[in-house]
């Protein structure tokens, strides 16, 4: 029981690392991560393209929307935000 208490607080304590990280990330810096992670799983993708493929228009549909309002914010406040930003607090 003891090695499955340590495996969990090892767990929580990587998933915090995790999560800062991904904080101190720029838009571009996600932006980048997530292509090169599209890149490495395209083959899975196009295998299970029409099983997922509503999912995915409705994603991207989202991330598209989204990526609009950054840039309105971003033109409107004349900055660049960052994920976990302590300076600038962006739309969500």
């Amino acid at each position: 029981m003891r090695e499955l208490s340590a495996l969990r607080e090892g767990w929580d304590a990587f998933e915090a690392e995790e999560t800062r990280l991904l904080r101190g990330m720029t838009v571009q810096e996600s932006m980048r991560q997530w292509l090169m992670l599209q890149e490495a799983f395209e083959h899975q993708l196009q295998q299970t393209a029409e099983l997922f493929a509503p999912e995915r228009q409705a994603a991207l549909a989202e991330l598209q929307e989204r990526l609009h309002r950054l840039a309105e914010w971003q033109e409107k406040h004349g900055a660049t935000a960052s994920v976990g930003s302590d300076t600038a607090t962006a739309p969500v």
